[in-house]
């Protein structure tokens, strides 16, 4: 894409003779815009022109050329910096690349040649960044607030002015929500809407890795470090350094892992499996759970005090049946969506179809209604959704709470209780003032229902 581009290049040569052979050199490329310069102060003075590729002879008159190249990669370590150089030793070459330099070139009679294929590979680096910085652009505005959360109810109008607040520091972020209502949005969200959007966002789903393999995974480990161990591997914080790691469905953590997780978080540092080298990191730590964390500690299965280290900003996703008209607004979204990537026309919702959506509970919230508009509009005949073409696989029920049929009583009794303390952000005082009953009773409920399994 960018590699037909013209590109930039500093010539930093001090002898004439060598200088106009790299005229001649350089001057074989149209797509080359060249600049010459004979010390190394003159380059690090014109830095700010943007070069992609500087070939730097390495025994300049001012300086040494790797102070240069220092100065250089500090500067910018994206520009590809071609050593050129009348020294043939192996040591010096070597110390160079490992500062970072692109290329090591002895000015022999196949400079010519090494010299081209050299920029030649610069500018494919050059072209890669480029791309790369244009998909993180993408992917920053595809995670802008408005356009990755969809609605305009009050419940999601407060998430919004949590994540306003939420992206403004590197507090730790815990989202909560029952499955389904988009918490790893909301974390990416933060995350490419924050100062660390260039760099990695890195997803871990707890639930989903056997539990003996979760501390390698988050934490790597060397080779041999345990059968198997092969070669060295990073684990996912080493991944995020600089930028985010979502720890999601972080409930589901071992107990013995927790306390190697609440170590990590004080301390900010990592030591790989099978190593005693200390690593220190930059990361900020996002966890999502579908759990109330707080009933889980007060009952042994978490502990407090990665409870509190993790709590931070709490930013509570409400569940779908909860968002009024948002079921509809989300539903047009997701249609609109489909018919746009598959290049169908655009659909609309019958009145009856609209009604249907709103009577349902949606047990899967946001990604159990995506699911159902793909496939309305796969099965629609016309450009209007009708009634039958919305396929709901529960029973429809005006009451959400009513939707399953085989509760006890005192099933009833805990679902209505953990249904006001989600919409009530797991406030017991105001749970127990709306359903007129005393606190005591409220935890009196959950403590029962918790040892029935219920």
């Amino acid at each position: 894409m960018y590699e037909k581009d013209p590109i930039k290049i500093f010539v930093v040569e001090d002898d004439p003779t060598y200088t106009k052979y790299l005229q001649y050199v350089l001057g074989l490329d149209p797509d080359f815009e060249t600049e010459f310069y004979t010390t190394g102060q003159d380059c690090l003075n014109q830095l700010h022109k943007k070069p992609a590729v500087i070939t730097l002879d390495y025994s300049l008159p001012d300086m040494p050329g790797e102070k240069v190249l220092k100065a250089i990669r500090e500067y910018n370590p994206d520009i590809s910096v071609i050593i050129i150089s009348a020294q043939e030793k192996i040591g010096t070459a070597v110390d160079l690349l490992k500062l970072g330099a692109f290329d090591y070139i002895p000015k022999d009679e196949e400079a010519k040649d090494r010299i081209l294929n050299a920029i030649k590979n610069a500018r494919k680096k050059t072209s890669l960044i480029k791309e790369i910085d244009r998909l993180k652009e993408e992917i920053s505005a595809k995670y802008e607030f408005e356009k990755s959360i969809v609605g305009n109810s009050e419940a999601i109008k407060k998430v919004f002015a949590l994540l306003e607040k939420a992206v403004k520091t590197h507090i730790t972020v815990t989202v909560t929500g029952e499955t389904g209502t988009g918490k790893e949005l909301v974390a990416k969200a933060v995350h490419y809407n924050s100062k660390r959007k260039s760099k990695p966002f890195v997803a871990v789903n707890i639930a989903a890795i056997p539990k003996e393999l979760i501390e390698s995974e988050l934490f790597g480990y060397e080779k041999g470090a345990f059968t198997g161990a092969a070669t060295r591997r990073i684990g996912k914080f080493e991944e995020a350094e600089g930028g985010t790691i979502f720890l999601d469905e972080i409930g589901e953590m071992d107990l013995s892992l927790q306390a190697k997780l609440l170590r990590v978080l004080q301390e900010k540092e990592i030591s790989r499996i099978g190593s005693n080298q200390v690593i220190k990191l930059d990361v900020r730590v996002i966890v999502a759970t579908h759990r109330n964390l707080a009933d889980e500690t007060k009952a042994g299965k978490f502990r407090e005090d990665l409870y509190y280290r993790l709590l931070g900003l709490p930013i509570h996703l409400p569940p779908l049946r909860e968002r009024g008209n948002d079921i509809i607004i989300l539903a047009r979204h997701f249609l609109d969506q489909f018919c746009k990537e598959n290049q169908l026309p655009k659909y609309r919702i019958s009145a009856e179809a609209q009604t249907k959506l709103m009577k349902y509970a949606f047990p899967g919230n946001v990604r159990e209604l995506k699911s159902v508009m793909d496939l309305a509009a796969v099965m629609a005949e016309k450009n209007e959704l009708q009634e039958n073409d919305i396929n709901l696989q529960n029973a429809l029920s005006e009451d959400p709470l009513l939707a399953r049929t085989d509760m006890t009583l005192e099933e009833y009794t805990y679902r209505i209780i953990r249904s006001y303390l989600n919409k009530y952000d797991n406030n017991v005082v105001e749970v127990a003032q709306k359903l007129g009953v005393g606190k005591s009773s409220v935890y009196r409920y959950l403590k029962e229902m918790e040892q029935k399994g219920i």
